[in-house]
């Protein structure tokens, strides 16, 4: 399974229009190669490099930008700004939306994983990634990861 944007390659930096310094809109992405015994996708979006202020205020180690699942997997393309069509789960702003790249102290990487499972996920609207990380486990019959990096200024 592949995950690529048009906007950005992989390791590479996100453009700032998808940043809070820009348009605070989602990039588009596309998915490709989703194996056939697929049932249902999942995409997080989170950040492992907050400063340790972060992690202490929200008693967290990564920050949850974004949160979606039960996604067709006949999806092949996800538009600029929207979602995909699924079950959005909540970030850790407690959105249940994408949440940009805005990083409080130096350059952060942004980890887009799209994961392929044999079910779908019994879980509702708002769910945590914890809730759909632990609904998954033993479900994933393929995943992709696509790295965009951000710093602001």
């Amino acid at each position: 399974m592949k995950l690529t944007s048009p906007v950005f390659e992989n390791n590479s930096n996100i453009p700032s229009k998808y940043t809070c310094d820009g348009e605070n809109i989602s990039p588009p992405l596309t998915i490709a190669d989703v194996p056939k015994s697929a049932n249902s996708l999942v995409l997080i979006m989170d950040d492992p490099d907050i400063p340790d202020f972060v992690r202490q205020k929200f008693g967290i180690t990564v920050w949850d930008h974004w949160v979606v699942f039960n996604i067709a997997p006949e999806t092949k393309e996800i538009a600029e700004g929207k979602n995909p069509p699924g079950i959005l789960g909540r970030n850790t702003r407690g959105t249940n939306c994408y949440g940009s790249p805005c990083p409080p102290d130096r350059e952060h990487r942004y980890f887009f994983k799209m994961y392929a499972l044999n079910t779908k996920l019994d879980l509702p609207e708002g769910a945590t990634k914890f809730n759909v990380e632990e609904a998954m486990k033993g479900q994933i019959v393929a995943e992709a990861v696509l790295v965009g990096r951000y710093g602001k200024g």
